[in-house]
């Protein structure tokens, strides 16, 4: 059944997946929304019995709470939170790498350590492109989220499930599924379509503050700052 949040989150996903990095501060701001509001939405159920507060009603606060600081922070520090971005994706994609490994022959504490420095290697990888090559890491970034949300690999089903459990595990999703391969490609070559062919400076006319990297991807500081 699709109910308003998650076609907001579809709809939310596609924005992302086709113009994102076009139009950066703006989609750099709404993931930190997503980002954030999940944050607050799984780190709910930790502080239910410290507050004598409805469930349900918690859980809407921090979810609001950690999109509004998701946003703000996102906003305020572009620069970090393309950094930042590009080190969850990366951290998703080492964690996703070693999941068949791990589930197969390891276990106990040699399974945990593969995973850990996996996730971590991803991290440190993608945080690295991030503050390298900044334009390229938003438009793979922003593809990626935004086909996780707009493919339903992740939904508010999948969200609930990993605050229930208290784990990350029931946001991690196939990669290699159809409809988000075709809309993180499809997102992809479109944003790169979008700077290869000028389309960027368009955009960015008719969204007042926006800023996007029009420089090479080594001008982060341009970047940056730059409108």
């Amino acid at each position: 059944m699709i109910t308003p949040l998650s076609a907001g989150l579809v709809v939310a996903g596609l924005l992302l997946a086709f113009v994102g990095a076009a139009v950066s501060v703006y989609a750099v701001t709404l993931t930190g929304i997503l980002v954030g509001a999940g944050a607050g939405y799984l780190a709910a159920p930790t502080v239910a019995g410290v507050i004598a507060v409805d469930g349900l009603a918690l859980a809407g606060a921090a979810a609001a709470l950690g999109a509004a600081v998701g946003g703000f922070l996102a906003y305020a520090g572009l620069s970090f939170a393309v950094v930042a971005i590009g080190g969850l994706v990366g951290g998703f994609a080492g964690r996703f790498a070693v999941g068949p490994m791990y589930a197969a022959d390891a276990a106990g504490i040699e399974g945990t350590l593969l995973l850990v420095g996996a996730t971590l290697a991803g991290v440190a990888v993608g945080a690295l492109f991030g503050f390298v090559m900044s334009r390229t890491t938003l438009v793979v970034s922003t593809a990626f989220i935004g086909a996780a949300f707009a493919s339903r690999s992740i939904t508010p089903a999948t969200l609930d499930a990993a605050t229930a459990e208290t784990a990350i595990e029931p946001l991690l999703f196939d990669v290699s599924a159809p409809a988000f391969l075709a809309v993180f490609a499809l997102g992809a070559l479109s944003q790169l379509g979008l700077f290869k062919f000028g389309y960027v400076t368009k955009l960015v006319a008719l969204l007042p503050g926006a800023r996007r990297w029009t420089a090479g991807d080594d001008d982060t500081a341009e970047g940056a700052g730059g409108t």
